[in-house]
């Protein structure tokens, strides 16, 4: 197998359809077909993550070179769950091998760069700050003081952000994820999700669910997560 271009969305790695495909000794053609042949076991953000509007621009603008993204509307990034149930849809030596290969030497790796945090950065150049004036007691003292001023009030800032584009997006697939893994029809699905949003909006007191605050974001996907529907009589 080639060596695999990374690609990394929501923090994980995934793999084009075109690359799912090289890896497999198959057409993309193939890989969508037995997509759309088998839709309803396949879940967003389970087993593949689908790119539209401005996040597909984003990434297409990140890979210019390949033409083969050039006029795709939707592009669907598989993940390492999404990658076997392709192998079971191919069934084929070739596709089993490159899975294993894929679980081992791709799917596996994690990337090792950790963004520093607003209060970490900003001790950072404080500390530097401070030691650019070592000697000088008093203003040391008053670069410390403004500094955990400003830290106070981003912390108070930071209360009352909600969700931003990305953050919005994590939870819509989320809800999404949950309603296909708990209705397999899809007539039914559009109840639940009708459902789940307006009992996300009564959990968190919010007018919809872009309004919840960031800082509530991982309890709202663990609700999410453990969400049950109400039986229907």
């Amino acid at each position: 197998m080639n060596q695999i271009q990374p690609v990394i969305q929501d923090g994980q790695r995934v793999l084009t359809t075109q690359q799912l495909a090289e890896a497999y000794g198959t057409v993309s053609k193939v890989i969508n077909r037995n997509f759309q042949r088998n839709t309803e076991r396949y879940s967003p953000g389970k087993h593949f993550i689908a790119l539209t509007g401005d996040d597909l621009r984003n990434f297409k603008g990140l890979r210019q070179s390949d033409e083969s993204l050039k006029f795709v509307s939707v592009l669907y990034l598989w993940t390492e769950k999404g990658a076997l149930l392709h192998a079971k849809s191919l069934n084929t030596e070739e596709a089993w091998n490159a899975y294993e290969t894929l679980v081992d030497e791709y799917y596996t790796i994690k990337e090792n760069v950790v963004p520093l945090s607003k209060d970490k950065a900003l001790v950072t150049v404080l500390r530097t700050t401070a030691d650019l004036v070592e000697g000088h007691e008093e203003l040391k003292s008053t670069i410390w003081q403004y500094g955990k001023k400003i830290l106070e009030i981003e912390h108070k800032v930071d209360e009352q952000i909600t969700l931003d584009h990305g953050e919005q997006r994590r939870l819509q697939k989320g809800v999404a994820s949950r309603v296909y893994e708990l209705e397999t029809n899809p007539t039914q699905r559009p109840r639940l999700f009708r459902e789940i949003y307006r009992e996300i909006k009564d959990r968190f007191a919010v007018a919809s669910y872009k309004d919840i605050k960031r800082k509530e974001l991982q309890s709202a996907l663990r609700y999410i997560e453990n969400w049950i529907p109400r039986k229907v009589s």
